[in-house]
């Protein structure tokens, strides 16, 4: 009685499968094998049709959204069986290959809705660290578009609700990368046109010292000699944020020559901040041995 019980909460997420699955446009999918364990599903043969299923599993890899259907399948066909945990390791994988899914109401009902769930919120933390991870990966490669595209999608996600404010330092850094990679993607403007010169042209100055972020090979970054945070005044103390992100370009002679907030805290201590970060000195980095230009990415806390 429990498994029959079972089968006709999960019965009624069968359906709209089928339009995931027609949407797919893939032959692995689309085949009739997907097709027999949903006839055999729907007849309540719910082994045969974990059978063909499980066989799908075994073949030439599979996309995400292949993958995303047949563990769809999976799942519906050992809820019925009373199998518990393998049904919620076959959730896992589809939340592993597509972490925005949500099944609605209409694609599954409200017993698989909510082990779905409870899986999903599991799970959330350890993909999200999983994503920043590739996400860095494709920035130190200069991949600026794809490095935009991921960080936009991790703080998507350390937005959702199920994350249940386990993101921490996690968005600070992702929305300081976020902004890195914008600025580093985004095309320097035309030149205008240079008129004729009415005099002999005077000698090309030289171009400007390169900047270094210590992914290139060859260069040691700089040393810290002084880098001191001000206190935070008593009458923000309530108000400020704790954590903060700020980049700074180092010169040849180990200061501060330029400075930027990426991530505020409260405009009173940004002040005293930028202030401060002009007294900060360094040894300053160097490549093959000479003293370089370096651009550093601090994440700090405030002193309160």
């Amino acid at each position: 009685m429990k498994l029959v019980l079972i089968a006709i909460l999960c019965l009624g997420s069968a359906a709209p499968l089928r339009a995931q699955e027609r949407a797919l446009g893939s032959a692995a999918v689309l085949g009739g094998n997907v097709a027999t364990a949903r006839d055999l599903y729907a007849s309540a043969r719910y082994d045969e049709a974990l059978a063909v299923l499980n066989g799908l599993l075994g073949g030439d890899r599979l996309s995400s959204p292949e993958l995303k259907v047949i563990e769809q399948y999976r799942s519906l066909c050992l809820l019925a069986l009373g199998r518990g945990e393998e049904a919620e390791a076959a959730i896992a994988s589809v939340v592993t290959a597509d972490p925005f899914y949500k099944p609605s109401e209409e694609e599954a009902s409200p017993r698989v809705r909510n082990t779905f769930a409870e899986v999903r919120e599991r799970l959330l933390p350890g993909l999200a660290t999983s994503r920043y991870g590739i996400a860095k990966r494709s920035y130190e490669e200069k991949d600026w578009e794809d490095a935009k595209r991921q960080f936009k999608e991790l703080i998507t996600l350390l937005n959702d609700p199920q994350m249940n404010g386990r993101a921490g330092d996690l968005r600070v850094l992702a929305q300081g990368f976020l902004d890195l990679a914008t600025a580093a993607a985004t095309p320097p403007p035309a030149p205008e046109p240079t008129p004729a010169p009415a005099e002999p042209a005077r000698p090309v100055a030289p171009a400007p010292p390169l900047v270094y972020t210590g992914e290139e090979q060859g260069v040691v970054p700089p040393v810290t000699i002084r880098q001191e945070l001000p206190s935070v005044p008593a009458s923000i103390m309530t108000t400020v944020r704790e954590r903060g992100l700020l980049e700074i370009v180092i010169d040849e002679q180990g200061r501060v020559i330029s400075m930027a907030l990426r991530s505020r805290v409260h405009p009173v201590y940004d002040s005293l901040l930028l202030t401060a970060v002009r007294d900060w000195k360094y040894r300053p980095a160097t490549m093959k041995g000479k003293p370089v230009q370096f651009r550093k990415l601090i994440q700090f806390t405030v002193k309160k």
